[in-house]
């Protein structure tokens, strides 16, 4: 069953704040199956129609931060389908997304947080990403 988590963090007021709700379930993968992206091992996601290659990316890196607890505790393999990711214009960014899977993973598994998340960063009047043990989000250095 589909379950919907909202992120939303500021005040909405100077600096925009953000916003993004995510709708996904989860099951096992099919026999045989290889649906989608491979984030890790046995944990595949899969992504509604016409999902902009930004959202993509940061959905992957969202779920991917909890990968290796999800592919041991689902040793047969998961599937994390998004049904839905839906945003105001002016209140999101493409971080918002991976901000929004930490969230719905952590909440429908029961995971720790890993670090991720957005502050204000009032020297450029925008937000400042950061993303826990990951220094480098999609680069190759450790």
């Amino acid at each position: 069953m589909s379950s919907t988590f909202k992120y939303r963090l500021g005040n909405f007021g100077s600096l925009g704040g953000l916003a993004a709700d995510l709708t996904a379930e989860h099951r096992a993968p099919g026999a045989g199956e290889e649906p989608g992206l491979r984030v890790h091992r046995d944990v595949w996601l899969t992504l509604p129609c016409g999902t902009h290659w930004r959202d993509a990316a940061w959905l992957s890196f969202g779920l991917s931060a909890h990968s290796a607890d999800l592919a041991s505790a689902h040793p047969g393999g998961l599937v994390v389908e998004v049904t839905a990711l839906a945003f105001p214009l002016a209140h999101f960014r493409s971080e918002a997304a991976a901000l929004a899977m930490d969230g719905w993973v952590r909440r429908e598994f029961t995971l720790p947080d890993r670090g991720l998340r957005a502050v204000p960063d009032s020297g450029n009047g925008a937000w400042r990403f950061e993303w826990g043990s990951h220094a480098h989000p999609f680069s190759d250095k450790p």
